[in-house]
């Protein structure tokens, strides 16, 4: 059996070449054809970030107020970190 590996993606393409070198061409066409069936898809999906989600929402109040700019390099956003810190710290990016 073979594969078509422009189909395939590069982790599985690896993983196949991984079982050629390991147990032989004819073997390993048959285990990474059994493999390939348990996969859920053959693409990653894209996952939602819960966190950024958050974000978005929380800021999503401001997009008409034009005071509020987040300028071109944007801002990172963190924890507050120390003794009796609190909150988030917003930081500028720089170049």
């Amino acid at each position: 059996m073979t594969f078509d590996e422009e189909e395939l993606s590069k982790g599985q393409i690896a993983k196949l070449n991984t079982l050629r070198k390991s147990v032989g061409d004819d073997l390993a066409d048959v285990v990474f054809a059994k493999w390939l069936k348990r996969q859920k898809s053959g693409r990653h999906m894209d996952r939602r970030d819960p966190v950024a989600d958050k974000l978005a929402k929380a800021l999503s109040r401001l997009t008409k107020d034009t005071s509020f700019r987040l300028g071109n390099k944007g801002y990172t956003v963190r924890r507050a970190r120390g003794r009796g810190a609190a909150g988030f710290i917003a930081e500028r990016n720089k170049a």
